[in-house]
């Protein structure tokens, strides 16, 4: 480590090593510290269970890594072995009932019966112009491009899940489906916006897939990493950081930490009220999550669930309200949403030949050390059973565990803060350029940021615009140093209109 250096990021997460490439490819000496023995944050894949079966530890699917403008820019989108089921979601409905998110509208809309219709009028303008809805929704508040195309969508995705699915749809297939799918923002399926995850990610299942990556998700960080030491940055492990003191001299530190982090460190060189502003930052629900090494693949009464990665078993819209709805009044319900991933159904690398891993998690209140072992096995032997005749061992993190292990994961809360309408887009706080603070050194590149959680890159790829638009404004790439893929950001700058000034 040097003594000093033009960029410090703290943290290794995707959204760091996102805005670490970006610095670096622009000439300027970058450190990503890391507190870890491991880069990549909720990018990792470990043995968790038993040797020779590699788990994610924390994300896993990945539709908004392949829907990235930052990721394609790079060629990460290119480099991965993105591997697509033939369905993104499979969801269980229950009583013999599943229904799957398929590649193409149609294929889905044909299983919605008297609300097909209804499905296609919905997903088909937004999936036909997704590069453009993506790029704006994967942002900072700011004028739309395509102000039209915003609109429409907004129009839905303002609403509550519940409202939409009871205002929209007449069957129980489709509000169920993207009920699933919204659940995934542990928002109560009653709040405005709601709506909107299921939307994004809805449509993302249909343009782009719910691809896992060859490997495991650790790939993803092996890439991103790969680019920065190309372009010149240098990674320091096992390095956990308490305060400032400990940082070599730099001219911009970027925080890949919670805004509770950012204030425990940074200490008094940020401003009394913009700590106090961090402090009512809300954290959202934790998980309990489990992963299994497997004799077998999970034994489904429903062939139809092998067809996916992702397999919700939900219920109906109302059943899944429910369960939410529960983890927010502080209980875990009898049947929680419970969203598990089967990854070696079409990645066998991960495991013993002819063997297999799977991990689920269901919500659970904030910080509550809640064991949710029998709640999630005994939910998947109603759809699979003998299930549990095929576990060779298992392994749980609850949401204690989970902020120990990442101290990002606040009470468990793997979103980096809670995604209703009053921090979705505003997050920490209403502020012009909420990657910037009030010191002129100090930035907040996590998914405590715009646009939120997801491998996508994008909240590091802003906090690092914001860094050189007020930091390094005359900083343009070192050729001699960085890859020839690694640009500048002018192109995806100039195309995604500026949104901070000097």
């Amino acid at each position: 480590m040097q003594a000093s250096y033009d960029v410090v990021v703290i943290g290794s997460g995707p959204n760091g090593l996102a805005a670490a490439v970006g610095l670096a490819g622009a000439g300027l000496s970058t450190l990503v510290i890391e507190g870890h023995d491991e880069p990549g944050g909720g990018t990792r894949t470990s043995e968790l269970t038993a040797p020779g079966f590699l788990h994610d530890v924390c994300s896993s699917v990945h539709p908004l890594g392949l829907a990235s403008p930052w990721f394609q820019e790079l060629g990460i989108d290119r480099e991965l072995a993105w591997i697509q089921p033939p369905a993104a979601v499979a969801h269980v409905l229950g009583h013999g009932r599943v229904v799957t998110l398929e590649r193409t509208i149609d294929d889905t809309a044909t299983q919605l019966g008297r609300d097909a219709k209804t499905y296609r009028n919905l997903m088909a303008p937004l999936v036909e112009r997704h590069a453009e809805l993506f790029s704006m929704i994967l942002a900072p508040l700011r004028v739309p491009s395509s102000p039209l195309l915003l609109a429409r969508f907004g129009i839905d995705a303002l609403r509550s899940m519940r409202g939409l699915g009871h205002v929209r749809f007449r069957g129980d297939e489709a509000p169920a489906l993207l009920a699933g799918i919204a659940a995934h923002a542990m928002v109560p399926l009653d709040h405005l916006a709601s709506a909107s995850v299921g939307l994004v990610l809805g449509v993302a299942g249909h343009a782009v897939g719910w691809p896992i990556v060859g490997g495991g998700s650790r790939a993803i960080t092996d890439a991103l990493l790969a680019r920065l030491r190309r372009a010149g940055g240098e990674l320091l492990l096992g390095a956990r950081v308490a305060s400032m003191k400990q940082l070599p001299q730099a001219r911009a530190y970027v925080f890949d930490t919670s805004p509770r982090q950012l204030v425990s460190i940074a200490g008094d060189r940020l401003p009394a009220w913009y700590r106090d502003r961090l402090d009512d930052f809300r954290h959202g629900p934790g998980v309990f999550k489990m992963d299994w090494a497997l004799r077998g693949p999970v034994p489904w009464s429903d062939p139809r669930c092998a067809r996916s990665a992702t397999v919700h078993l939900s219920g109906t819209l109302d059943e899944i309200a429910a369960a939410e709805a529960a983890v927010h009044a502080g209980r875990l319900d009898e049947r929680p949403f419970t969203l598990l991933v089967q990854p070696t159904l079409f990645d066998p690398t991960r495991a013993p030949a002819g063997q297999h891993v799977a991990w689920a998690y269901c919500h659970v209140p904030h910080g509550m050390p809640i064991d949710g072992t029998e709640a999630i096995e005994s939910h998947i032997e109603a759809f699979a059973p003998g299930f549990r005749d095929l576990v060779i061992a298992r392994s749980t993190m609850n949401p204690v565990e989970l902020e120990q292990y990442n101290p990002n994961y606040v009470g468990g809360d793997i979103n980096g803060g809670l995604s209703d309408v009053r921090q979705l887009l505003t997050r920490p706080m209403l502020r012009g350029d909420p990657y910037s603070t009030p010191a002129p050194d100090i930035f907040l590149c996590s998914a405590s940021t715009p646009p939120g959680p997801g491998v996508h890159g994008m909240c590091g790829y802003w906090a690092a615009r914001s860094v050189l638009s007020r930091v390094f404004p005359d900083a343009r790439p070192d050729r001699t140093r960085a890859d020839e893929h690694i640009p500048a950001f002018d192109e995806l700058w100039n195309e995604h209109a500026p949104h901070v000034t000097r």
